[in-house]
This record gives C-alpha cells, structure tokens and sequence, in this order.
C-alpha cells in the first residue's frame, strides 16, 4: 500500500472537530446538574461523578477534553486535601489533561495552591455561567489542538522513516489499533501486542519504535520463546569469556544491544517460568549482569511484547508470571484477525501482487472478479501472511495478466459474517470499486494503482456499474 493510503485516512480521522467532553466532580447533587443543564444545550458531552474514585475509574475508561473538579468532598470538608490530592492523581494519569478546579467564595487561597499543582484555572461557586463557558472552551479546544498536533507529528515521523514497512489498515476494526499507536508511540510505555499468528505484530511494534523519541537507536528483535533454556540467558543478557566450555570471548547480549533504543520480545509466552524471573528483574531495575561476571551493567530500554496467546489466562493457570505480566503489560494492542478486516483484503492483496511482480518479472496486472471474491470469502487461518503467501505462489503460477481462482489454490469458505454470500461477481466487483474511490477520495490514479487497473480500465468499470 502507498503511504499515502495510510496518511490521507489518519488526516481525516485527526481533523475532525469532536464535540467537547467534559467530566465532572463534585459531591452535591445541585450542582453536577447545575453544570449539565449549562454545559449540554452547547453542544458539549458531560460526564458526572460525585467522588474522586468514580473520577479516577471514569479516566481509565474514557478519553476527555476537560476536567472540572471539587476540592472538598466529605461532608463539613473544608480543607481542601482531597481535591489536592485528586489532583495530583490525574496529574500521575495524564498530565497534559487540563484540569479547572470549583472552590467556594473566599478559598482563593487554596485555588492558588492547586494551580501550583497543576490545575489549569478555577472558578469561585457561585459560578458566573459565561466565565465557566469560556474556561471550559478555552482549555478543551487548546487540549483537543495539541492532541491534534501530536498526532499529525506522529505521522510525520512515520512518514519520514526509511526502511518503515507498509502498514495497511483501512478498515473500521483497525481503527482502535492506529489510534493507539498514535497515542503510544511517542512514549516510552511498554505495549504488549497480542493477535493470531500473521496478523502484523512485529509491523506493529516496528511502527511503535519509528514513533518514539528512540527511533534513532536500535529495534532489536528477539524471539523469546524460541531459544533454548540452556543459552537463553546468555543470548538475552551476554556473556564473559570463560562464563562455560564454548564462552571464548565475551559476548553481548540483546538487552545491551538495545540500550537506548527498544527490545522486541516475540512469543514471549513461550519463555519458561525460570527465565521469566530473570526478566523481570531487568524490566524492573534496568539492571543485569552478563553470564558468568559480577558486574552489574544498567541499560535503558523499552520493551515491546508479542504473543498470540492470551497471556492472563496463563498467568490464572500458573504458566506465565502476573508480575510479569503487569510490566510488560503497560498498554495492549490487539490485532484483529483478517476475516474480521476484510475491507482490507484488497488493498493487502493488490500490495503484495505488486511486490511479487517485481519480484519475479511477471506482466500480472491484477485478479479477476471471481478470484477477488473468492479471497473476500475466505477464511484466512494464517491471516495477512498467508494471505501473502498466497499472492506470491499466485502470481508464480499465473499465465495470463490475471489471476484467476485457480492460481489461489485455496478453497473459498462461505461465513454468515460476510456480506458477499448473496452477491453476484459484478456486484463485488461494483463495491470493491466503490470502497477503494471512496478511501482515495475520487482521486482515479490512486484508486487505479491501488486497484492494479489502468486509468481506462478503472474509467470503464466507473461507467459500467454508474458509479
């Protein structure tokens, strides 16, 4: 897929002007409904809450523009500490996210002591309803702004990457998975991606790498689960000659290799319990000692976890360590497997049919309706890398300039999940045109290449089904 497939569909999604949501906090009943009956006839989404632990679990629940919280929430509470210590809270969750503190006539004092803290404003009870309007406008359009910008950053600094793969992901189940990735990205967070074989996980973790501050330093990859225990301590944190009969010379192992940049533990639930501990006493203190030395060494890295296991029912079950867990388990991303993104099926296909023809010096231009729809049914075990797969042998065995469902060699598996079952060939073929113009705009030579047709082809299937 072309960057630009990508990029013009993260543009769309990031300039959207989302209405304000707002949450807010406060013990009285009077005036969280106060606040809605102003707030809402604006336009603007509010949540309420009447304690800081209702406040703190709606946080993790949902993303906001603005908070508006109480500093007192006991009953003849009038010290503030609560709301102080609220503060500081949200400040530990997201710093970043403005907060307007609502403290009664003659506090001002202690308005004062939560703007050092972090608030972005106050405003006394009884409130002036024009002045909390424009608060509330004011730091939610200047916090939905830079959000704004730092995805567009994001973007940019993937789009400038060299050697970053294609990352196909039009469809609606992808959606959650690039948005996450704009969100994580630039942190340092651990992420654990999870998803079926073949869906794109080392894609992914890729892509976290390029949009993080270590970008310049190294992506080191490691299948974790596959090394032996015998040499997985010394493939994971080195050796010193002499450490065992074939340590000739010292040996670095890849947690150094990663210092300052990030480490991709694939499959890592396939680590044995005993070398899970010693991983999670790096993670946990940056520290480690090579094979056979006493030097303790400290690195800086961020770990990326990849697994198609689901990692807490196996830690219930006693087979990988919750603590573990819980470190490498900062943010998860989840992969959807293909059959549940088959809007992406094309794009994927036509991507890989191009890399193959070059490859091999084939004149394939493209599928025909029946093998389109027979890919469209399919079930996909192995997901995008089988799909992969599948193109490549197709285009190998292709005589013609199209394939043909022959050349697939797969068998086309009906599911009630789809809606091709009932259609006829041109009729797939008439949505297959109609989504790819709509995801490139209208834009005929993108959708053309994007499609493997000529512009003439694409102009002649535009006016054969009216589009």
């Amino acid at each position: 897929m072309p960057r630009w497939a990508w990029s013009r569909t993260w543009r769309q999604n990031i300039s959207k002007q989302d209405p304000i949501r707002v949450l807010v906090a406060d013990d009285q009943p009077h005036i969280l409904e106060a606040v809605e009956l102003l707030l809402r006839p604006q336009g603007m989404h509010v949540d309420c809450v009447r304690s800081p632990q209702l406040l703190l679990e709606a946080l993790g629940q949902c993303d906001f523009d603005v908070l508006l919280i109480d500093l007192n929430y006991t009953r003849d509470t009038t010290s503030g500490q609560e709301g102080l210590d609220l503060l500081a809270r949200i400040q530990e969750f997201d710093s970043r996210l403005p907060v307007i503190v609502m403290t009664a006539w003659g506090n001002i004092n202690l308005a004062v002591e939560s703007i050092k803290r972090g608030a972005r404003d106050f405003i006394q009870k009884p409130w002036e309803n024009e002045r909390l309007l424009s608060l509330i406008r004011v730091h939610a359009e200047l916090h939905q702004a830079l959000r704004r910008a730092r995805q567009l950053e994001l973007e940019n600094r993937l789009l400038r990457a060299e050697g970053m793969p294609e990352f196909i992901a039009g469809a609606p189940s992808m959606q959650p998975v690039l948005e996450l990735i704009g969100q994580v990205g630039p942190s340092d967070a651990n992420v654990l991606i999870t998803g079926e074989h073949g869906t794109g996980k080392e894609i992914v973790a890729k892509l976290l790498h390029a949009a993080s501050p270590r970008a310049r330093m190294a992506l080191v990859a490691v299948n974790a689960g596959g090394l032996p225990e015998g040499t997985f301590e010394s493939e994971i944190f080195g050796h010193v000659k002499g450490a065992f009969t074939d340590a000739r010379m010292d040996r670095i192992g890849r947690f150094e290799l990663a210092n300052g940049g990030t480490l991709f533990l694939d499959e890592i639930a396939n680590v044995p319990l005993r070398q899970q501990a010693k991983l999670l006493r790096v993670i946990e203190t940056g520290e480690l000692e090579r094979v056979g030395s006493s030097q303790t060494r400290r690195v800086d890295v961020r770990i990326l976890s990849a697994t198609n296991a689901l990692l807490h029912d196996e830690a219930k079950a006693g087979n990988f360590r919750e603590d573990l867990l819980f470190r490498i388990n900062t943010v998860e991303i989840h992969l959807p497997a293909l059959r549940d993104r088959r809007e992406d099926i094309p794009l994927l296909a036509m991507h890989f049919l191009g890399r193959s023809r070059s490859r091999y010096r084939k004149q394939v231009t493209g599928f025909s309706a029946a093998a389109m729809q027979q890919m469209m049914q399919y079930a996909w075990p192995g997901n995008v890398r089988e799909l992969e797969h599948t193109v490549e042998r197709a285009v190998l065995l292709c005589r013609g300039e199209e394939i043909e469902p022959a050349n697939l060699a797969i068998a086309a598996t009906r599911s009630s999940a789809t809606s091709f079952e009932n259609m006829s060939i041109d009729e797939v073929e008439a949505l297959l045109v109609r989504k790819v113009l709509r995801r490139c705009d209208g834009n005929i030579t993108q959708a053309a290449e994007a499609l493997g047709l000529s512009r003439a082809a694409l102009y002649r299937r535009i006016e054969k089904y009216g589009l």
